[in-house]
């Protein structure tokens, strides 16, 4: 999908923007079977005493299966913790995390990082690769962590999807960072996982690079049914999904469906988040 294009199905696809009540994004019914992850008033706090900082106060909301949701807020607003939390990577002082139906709680850490493997996949704004091996080898990482082999066909299907097809044996550092974005991409896909969280996946590229990576996570919704969960705080990054929640002060304050990079835009100036 080119810029003109996403833009042009910005315009004509808006939606009106949804309340701050809203708990599902888009706003409609989420059953186990149709809901990708769920939040039940979950808050997580840093800190003991008076020096305890509450990142994330008793945030409820769902996040449909195949979508693509952006995560704003100003600085400090609880981001990245959220994202963590919801992907299992850090637990929250209190409330219910489900993904794909599994309550997180109950499960070991064991039990939490086979399930990472198995059904997360992760996209990092540092992309960590690792140094040592080729592109084939980082993009088949998680599945040779969990023990299994990489399907030959499948991995072939994944590099010519994300343009690397050339580039299978050479290392990180013979790569641009678009291209290492890419490998970071194809290994998160490699393992056919229900939920793809980013974060700051496009923050160390330049715009052009950037937007190139935004219409591959973009295609991987559109052709490949994937969720993705991605915390920006660029509005052209978030103008790529199809549904924005807004964070502030650790709470959920708006969701906006069909965004557009300038009301996203105005939307974080109402926040706070920038001058005007």
């Amino acid at each position: 999908m080119n810029e003109a294009t996403h833009e042009a199905g910005n315009r004509a696809g808006s939606k009106p923007r949804t309340t701050p009540t809203d708990r599902t994004i888009p706003a409609t019914p989420a059953t186990p079977a149709t809901e990708a992850i769920s939040l039940d008033r979950v808050s997580k706090v840093y800190g003991k005493g008076r020096s305890a900082v509450a990142a994330l106060r008793e945030v409820s909301i769902t996040l449909p299966r195949g979508g693509f949701t952006a995560i704003m807020g100003p600085s400090g607003s609880g981001k990245s913790t959220f994202l963590h939390c919801a992907a299992g990577l850090d637990r929250p002082s209190s409330g219910t995390v489900r993904l794909g139906g599994t309550d997180l709680a109950g499960l070991t850490e064991t039990k939490l990082t086979e399930l990472r493997r198995a059904r997360a996949g992760f996209v990092f704004q540092a992309f960590n690769l690792v140094s040592s091996l080729t592109v084939a080898q980082n993009i088949t990482l998680p599945l040779r962590l969990a023990g299994k082999r990489a399907d030959a066909a499948r991995l072939a299907g994944i590099v010519t999807r994300v343009g690397l097809t050339e580039r299978t044996g050479h290392r990180p550092g013979q790569l641009s960072g678009g291209q290492q974005q890419r490998v970071a991409i194809a290994r998160a896909l490699i393992a056919d996982p229900e939920v793809i969280f980013a974060d700051e996946p496009t923050g160390a590229l330049d715009t052009m690079t950037a937007r190139e990576v935004l219409g591959l996570l973009r295609e991987t919704v559109d052709a490949l049914g994937q969720t993705i969960v991605m915390v920006t705080h660029d509005p052209v990054a978030a103008s790529y999904a199809d549904a924005v929640l807004f964070l502030a002060d650790g709470r959920v304050v708006d969701t906006m469906a069909a965004p557009t990079a300038a009301s996203v835009a105005d939307r974080m100036i109402r926040l706070g988040a920038w001058a005007k």
